[in-house]
């Protein structure tokens, strides 16, 4: 089960991406080691529940969402991480927990982390834990226009 929004989108808009087939890997970590890149290069979704709203904050894989960081970035106190519960239904076209960091096909919005914008291409999931896409963050900016904000931390 791939999303099939995103490779629809990626072909309207004559996206270049390559498609890699790996073994499962589930963790940030694992598909880092399985792509043979950094963990910097990994682009991770993190759905956040901020006041009742769901939101996608996009990391690299090496790092965690600072929920005091996205208080502070929000502007609410009611920041969390969300409950898998409350946004597997949304991405139906894809397994849990392998979302792709396209929060906008899924009428999510979506915000990346400032350090990641750096990097000259994302490598994501496409929607499966055993395949992801790697495309340039030029390509990502322009379809996804993500807020960039800066709430990323080094795991401890």
């Amino acid at each position: 089960m791939a999303a099939d929004r995103l490779h629809a989108l990626l072909d309207e808009h004559d996206v270049h991406h390559e498609v890699t087939t790996h073994t499962r890997a589930v963790t940030a970590d694992r598909l880092a080691e399985a792509e043979g890149v950094s963990g910097y290069d990994i682009a991770k979704p993190v759905m956040i529940n901020v006041g009742g709203q769901l939101a996608m904050v996009v990391v690299p894989g090496a790092e965690l969402v600072d929920l005091d960081a996205a208080s502070d970035v929000f502007g609410h106190n009611a920041v969390r991480l969300a409950m898998e519960e409350e946004f597997v239904d949304v991405f139906d076209d894809c397994e849990p927990g392998a979302e792709p960091p396209f929060g906008v096909l899924y009428g999510i919005p979506t915000f990346l982390e400032e350090d990641l914008r750096a990097r000259d291409k994302i490598v994501c999931r496409d929607g499966t834990h055993t395949r992801t896409i790697t495309l340039a963050m030029t390509d990502y900016l322009r379809l996804v226009s993500p807020e960039i904000i800066r709430v990323a931390r080094s795991p401890a």
